[in-house]
């Protein structure tokens, strides 16, 4: 069931002309925050926003005539999807997609554009995919899975052969990680020529089937995948990516949400890079586990399809997580100028207000006493135990905080 490095190799030969070489960007921003020399490789800015186009076009390109004048369908919650969708349109070939109900809408419209029937049905993944197949079976099209497949990790190990290729002094490449197409492609073709690379696999550590399925040595199945990785909330391992994981990825390490947020954050606002949650959960974690990393590190920012309402979400979760955001609620006497006169301060400490709430109705207050919530961006952690040490230095009563 392994790929050889020669199907790898065919792969990448077959995808010539068809996806773009992506960049390997050097990370100053990571080599401050983790040591060493770190890079990212950009599959953020592959065609259709991930990498999932290398697998899609070559399981496609394998079809028989028969099999392609029969159409092909696949289920996603939008990368896989994308990348069928696009291979398909390249190749002649009629594709029907099944998404999950709650997919965001920019990932249906973009699946649309590539050509694709969409068909929103499911309320998770796994709910989609079992849809799916029951069309396949029913019409005839040909289920195209998007992990659980050889030809599938022929494609997506491309990218180890391209991080190689960019930089042959790597010492480690992390991969985010949900059915294991990815890291086992990845890990297959690295481990084949270069067997001291390390190779890690990334989860979210609330949709991590991984850890449990390595531990009992096949792949076992987790109820539970609600996290905002959605790209990677990926049940269970399929046969075909658990041995290739097992057999050349070193180990999978899981990142909780806060890290994520944070990744996504770091890679917005210092790398200018727009990604995913999922594409950023190597990013993630290379900043919680860099004792693992043996560098040069290359985390595989593996997409960067994000919804705009979710990115504005996820950019103040990350905010909160770096300690950016200050809430508290501050005491004053009920006269005019004690707000005016705390606002003023704030200004001093360089704290941005953000929102700011008076209320003289409470309990806790004495007769001419008023509570004043205010909501503040701050500079860091340190900015924000300074800010709250100067209010009270200043005679300002700082209820509570948060």
């Amino acid at each position: 069931m392994l790929i050889s490095l020669d199907r790898v190799r065919a792969a990448a030969e077959e995808l010539e002309g068809v996806i773009r070489r992506t960049p390997l960007e050097h990370s100053r921003v990571l080599a401050e925050q983790v040591g060493g020399e770190d890079f990212l490789k950009c599959e953020n800015l592959q065609r259709t926003g991930s990498f999932k186009l290398r697998g899609g076009y070559v399981r496609l390109l394998e079809l028989t005539e028969r099999q392609r004048a029969a159409g092909v369908v696949a289920a996603s919650a939008g990368n896989h999807a994308q990348g069928v969708a696009l291979a398909a349109s390249l190749l002649g070939i009629r594709s029907t997609v099944f998404m999950p109900e709650r997919a965001t809408l920019p990932k249906l419209a973009a699946t649309q554009s590539y050509g694709a029937t969409v068909r929103a049905e499911g309320g998770v993944l796994s709910e989609t995919l079992a849809l799916a197949t029951q069309y396949a079976d029913s019409t005839g099209a040909e289920f195209i899975h998007p992990f659980n497949h050889p030809a599938v990790l022929a494609g997506q190990g491309t990218v180890g052969l391209e991080i190689l290729d960019q930089l042959p002094q790597v010492g480690t490449i992390l991969v985010p990680t949900g059915g294991g197409g990815l890291l086992g492609g990845v890990a297959a073709a690295v481990k084949a020529l270069r067997p001291e690379v390390r190779v890690i696999g990334v989860q979210a550590e609330q949709a991590a089937a991984w850890p449990g399925s390595l531990a009992a040595g096949h792949p076992v199945r987790v109820t539970d995948t609600r996290t905002m990785a959605d790209g990677i909330a990926v049940a269970e391992p399929g046969a075909v990516t658990f041995e290739h994981v097992s057999a050349f990825a070193d180990e999978v390490i899981t990142v909780s949400e806060q890290s994520l947020s944070r990744a996504l954050l770091l890679c917005l606002e210092r790398m200018k890079l727009v990604a995913e949650p999922a594409g950023v959960a190597a990013v993630a974690g290379l900043l919680e586990r860099p004792d693992l990393v043996v560098p040069p590190a290359v985390p595989v920012l593996s997409g960067g399809n994000i919804d705009p309402v979710l990115l504005l979400q996820l950019i103040q979760h990350g905010m909160t997580s770096a300690g950016r955001y200050l809430s508290l609620r501050v005491r004053l006497p009920d006269r005019p100028g004690s707000l005016a006169g705390l606002v003023a301060q704030l200004g001093d400490l360089a704290a941005n207000v953000l929102d700011i709430e008076h209320s003289r109705i409470s309990g806790a207050l004495a007769l001419g006493e008023v509570d004043v919530e205010v909501s503040l961006e701050t500079r860091g952690p340190e900015h924000r135990e300074h800010v709250v040490s100067e209010l009270s230095s200043a005679g300002f009563t700082v209820v509570a905080k948060r």
